[in-house]
């Protein structure tokens, strides 16, 4: 099988080897051992490998590149109008040779994909919608654009589009998934289950006495409770709110820390933050991190805080409860389905005063936390790396 890739997400080269985002090159990694050859339609990236970013393990993968573009200003416009015939020819190309063809959306080049495919409407396709899939939700023209034409079963067909949550009124392309990040082994080598405890006030009493051998405690000397970020430093993930919340509970007396994973334009705002607030001891900035460093420290904190304005399927929310680290999150795109509506985590608005109230709720009753905390690391296991692999199989018969 010839299978086409047409993505947003920018790729870079080196020594014959392709990378990029490593969560987003770890599914693909999942989608094309069936196939003989593989295409990708990608920008370039133009800076040295980071941490974060991984290779493709296919043997026979060809790059073609193409320039990224956009309509934030009368510039990037003006380019875009050269670019776009180009890219979509390079676009129909790949179409034309491919067996299976896969978009990657929501993004430009992904909206250029969801026009060109109704040129190949005998052709086997499948579509990644990795953006919010809620109807009601307030998003720009092109993803609303996109949304449509990938749902439309007249211009879209032989379509089976990937969308996270279970929305109503859908037509017969958009298919319900999940985004997996752990494998079925990671959860016998790292058992990690919280009990529940009761007669306890000490949320970190219970913790050391459920964590097992192998489980990093939860515990950390002289903390009451601590936290975790997980995410790009931009302001729709709201990373400055996170550390309002804990220089809230340390003036309210709790000890608290915490530990922020990421980089983004956000991160000098937040250094400014820490130190005009004296919170160095509290808040701790630790940069892009790999998967396995990133693993450790979800089974080592009591909460993920995490008020993003806007998501899919929030990886960081999955990979929290996958570890019994209990989210504290926004109401958006699918994560009420993912906690219950909050019973495997608390659903708030973005207010420092309620946050803190709901932190300050589960700390005076540890055995709500630890109930919220097994049925959200239950629910997450659901979701391993095997099942995820088993889906994609199915959707390429």
């Amino acid at each position: 099988m010839k299978f086409a890739i047409i993505t947003h997400a920018a790729h870079k080269r080196k020594e014959n080897t392709i990378f990029s985002y490593e969560p987003y090159v770890r599914e693909m990694n999942l989608w094309i051992p069936q196939a003989t050859e593989v295409e990708i339609i990608a920008p370039i990236g133009v800076d040295g490998i980071t941490s974060i970013e991984t290779n493709y393990n296919h043997k026979n993968l060809h790059l073609i590149p193409i320039a990224a573009f956009d309509v934030l200003s009368i510039k990037s416009v003006l380019k875009t109008i050269i670019v776009i015939p180009k890219t979509a020819y390079a676009i129909y190309k790949t179409m034309l040779w491919a067996d299976h063809i896969h978009l990657r959306c929501p993004g430009n080049i992904g909206l250029l994909g969801c026009f060109v495919q109704i040129l190949f409407p005998n052709k086997p396709k499948t579509a990644k919608y990795a953006g919010n899939w809620d109807p009601n939700a307030k998003q720009p023209w092109t993803y609303r654009l996109q949304k449509w034409l990938l749902s439309n079963t007249f211009l879209t067909k032989k379509m089976k589009v990937l969308v996270y949550g279970e929305w109503p009124n859908q037509t017969k392309n958009i298919v319900p998934f999940f985004t997996a990040s752990y494998s079925e082994k990671e959860i016998d080598n790292n058992n990690c289950h919280p009990e529940l405890v009761s007669g306890s006030h000490d949320i970190n009493q219970n913790h050391q006495i459920a964590t097992s051998h192998t489980c990093p405690e939860r515990r950390r000397s002289g903390v009451e409770a601590n936290f975790i970020f997980v995410g790009a430093l931009t302001k729709g993930k709201q990373p400055l709110l996170s550390v309002a919340v804990i220089q809230k509970l340390k003036e309210k007396g709790h000890q608290v820390q915490l530990n922020i994973y990421g980089e983004g334009q956000e991160r000098t705002a937040i250094e400014k933050y820490v130190t005009e607030n004296e919170l160095t001891h509290e808040v701790i900035l630790h940069g892009n991190c790999d998967k396995e460093t990133i693993k450790k420290a979800y089974q080592a904190t009591h909460f993920l805080l995490f008020i993003s304005q806007s998501e899919g399927w929030p990886k960081a929310v999955a990979e929290a409860m996958f570890w019994g680290c209990l989210p504290i999150t926004s109401k958006v795109s699918c994560i009420p389905y993912m906690l219950a509506n909050g019973e495997r985590g608390a659903l708030v608005n973005p207010n420092i005063d309620e946050i803190v109230a709901v932190i300050e709720n589960y700390l005076q009753h540890p055995e709500k936390y630890n109930l919220q905390s097994i049925n959200a690391m239950q629910w997450s296991r659901q979701f391993t790396l095997e099942k995820f692999e088993e889906g994609i199989g199915k959707l390429l018969e």
